[in-house]
């Protein structure tokens, strides 16, 4: 029996409000006035998925075909994503900002047969190398250069036919798409999603924020921007480099909100923060806002207070809990952690990250860095109790492409519901009201001759402190004898009395067991971090910082 196809929501908006407008692109690098947009509807987007994959197809594009995509936001960017859902091929997202290295080693891992991309994606798989032993296919979006292959905008010429394309009929097995995931932990791991696990996601980012068809939509996130259309959202392309959203631009982001009344926002950590700290100096409000989203890394109070101020009374945002691998896990408001939660972290509990999502399973087990062969409940821990989180549902995807160590480790067979949990690498806690505590990656935990220190529970009482922008806990030296060193980005202020913040801070690890463990601290002006979001820590780069600059 088949299943749905991602493609079919698309199809369904343009069948039931063809003329509502689906995207609206920038037609220039400041766009300030609608005039400035291009906009296409629910009929002209799907018309164009057809002529793409009508076109793709001729050139040899078929089904399960594994195809990478690297092309910038905007026209192209959905309709080939739809036109290759469409088909059938399996759609490969890489972030480009992840380093020459590791996406030349996910390429070869991948094996794709065709590259669809941009001029400068092109140039770059030549000089580089990349899955040079596989391709068979390469179209250029933009202007081809000496490199070979075809041209879409050629082969839209030379096929444009106006025809809807009949979409593939994929199992509930089939592979739909290979998501990378950042590699933050380690090397970037290929996640297979399946046509069901996108349906099951439109379905629950609908039911969980309320979202209805003809809602606006700010599309800051690639990934997350696909939803728009199958949701029946209108999508609104912001000028920015997607790969940099802490360094945007705020004004491109608060004029489009301003001038299409939009609805919807989701953005990282670090673009909440640029935008909010920018709007709440020029005193902007944002009043259409719903509701804002927010995920990638645990969102600091401080950033969800300064962007609260842009929103009308009550507007939550929202900060969903999940992965590469399994989105939306849990979720929880602005309001539940500016009220209550928020207590809870400056005291060294972990981030709160709400409530199980009603579709999916949530356990915390005892802390295991083998691989568990057999789910049991005897795993699971009491409430307030630390260990790594697993889930089970219909958005969690089963395998990760060409890596069956890792899957091994990830992984653990439920042969009683014929399923299987994803181990999430993260460790946190249920409280007795139900509700999910992260304290941090399992990998990044520090392991003492005394106990064990979790980073985010650890970090939350020293971002308290107002001359600390972040903190990261990281350690040194041998497993299970390591040496906690606490790393901390000062805000401008506290570069000017560094000792006396030190001071500062080592009386707060003392008043907080088991921080108090503490004792060396180290000051970075900047952290590295995650390209995807820009605020996830790359606590191992960090590590070796730590190590060399004490040595």
């Amino acid at each position: 029996m088949s299943a749905p196809n991602i493609a079919d929501s698309l199809v369904l908006q343009a069948q039931r409000r063809p003329v509502s407008p689906a995207l609206y692109v920038p037609k220039t690098r400041r766009p300030r006035r609608l005039a400035d947009y291009a906009c296409y509807s629910f009929r002209e987007l799907n018309n164009i998925c057809d002529q793409f994959a009508h076109a793709l197809t001729d050139v040899g594009v078929q089904a399960g075909m594994r195809t990478v995509l690297m092309v910038k936001p905007g026209l192209e960017f959905f309709a080939l994503t739809f036109a290759l859902f469409k088909i059938g091929a399996v759609p490969v997202f890489i972030d480009p900002g992840m380093g020459i290295r590791s996406l030349g080693r996910c390429l070869a891992e991948v094996e794709p047969s065709a590259f669809v991309g941009i001029a400068k994606a092109q140039l770059a798989r030549i000089l580089f190398g990349w899955a040079k032993k596989s391709l068979r296919l390469v179209v250029t979006v933009g202007r081809r250069w000496g490199w070979g292959g075809f041209s879409l905008a050629s082969l839209c010429r030379r096929h444009n036919r106006c025809c809807p394309f009949p979409s593939f009929r994929p199992d509930d097995e089939t592979p739909a798409a290979i998501l990378f995931t950042s590699g933050s932990t380690g090397p970037p791991k290929g996640a297979v999603y399946t046509h069901p696990i996108f349906v099951a996601q439109v379905e629950l980012l609908k039911q969980t924020f309320q979202i209805a068809e003809g809602e606006i939509d700010v599309t800051t996130f690639p990934l997350f921007a696909l939803f728009a259309p199958a949701l029946g959202m209108t999508g609104v392309v912001p000028v920015m480099d997607a790969t940099r959203p802490g360094r945007v631009d705020p004004r491109n982001i608060i004029t489009p909100i301003q001038v299409f009344g939009a609805n919807n926002l989701f953005g990282s950590p670090a673009l909440l923060r640029r935008v909010g700290e920018f709007g709440v100096r020029h005193h902007i409000r944002l009043p259409t806002l719903k509701r804002v989203l927010s995920a990638g890394a645990p969102v600091p109070v401080e950033v969800l207070e300064t962007f609260q101020q842009l929103l009308a009374d009550r507007v939550p945002i929202f900060t969903p809990y999940g992965a590469t691998e399994a989105l939306p896990v849990c979720v929880i408001s602005s309001n539940e952690v500016l009220n209550e939660t928020r207590y809870g972290t400056e005291k060294g509990a972990g981030t709160c990250v709400g409530k199980p999502i009603s579709a999916n399973r949530v356990g915390v087990i005892r802390i295991d860095d083998g691989p568990i062969a057999c789910w049991s409940d005897e795993l699971l821990q009491p409430a307030g109790e630390i260990g790594e989180i697993v889930v089970q549902g219909p958005i969690v995807s089963r395998h990760y492409f060409g890596q069956p160590e890792a899957e091994t480790l990830a992984k653990i067979p439920d042969p009683a519901s014929g399923s299987f949990y994803h181990r999430m690498g993260d460790v946190g806690y249920f409280d007795n009201q139900g509700r999910l505590w992260f304290c941090g990656r399992k990998s990044q935990r520090v392991i003492t001759e005394n106990g064990v220190l979790f980073t985010a529970a650890c970090e939350g009482i020293f971002n308290t402190h107002p001359q600390v922008r972040r903190s990261a806990l990281v350690g040194i030296g041998q497993r299970f004898a390591q040496k906690p060193v606490l790393c901390v980005e000062p805000e401008k202020s506290g570069w000017r009395h560094l000792e006396q913040l030190k001071r500062e801070l080592l009386e707060l690890a003392r008043r907080h067991p088991p921080a108090d463990a503490i004792q060396e601290i180290c000051f970075f002006s900047e952290f590295p971090v995650d390209i995807r979001h820009n605020s996830k820590i790359f606590r191992e780069k960090l590590a070796d910082l730590v190590q060399r600059r004490l040595t």
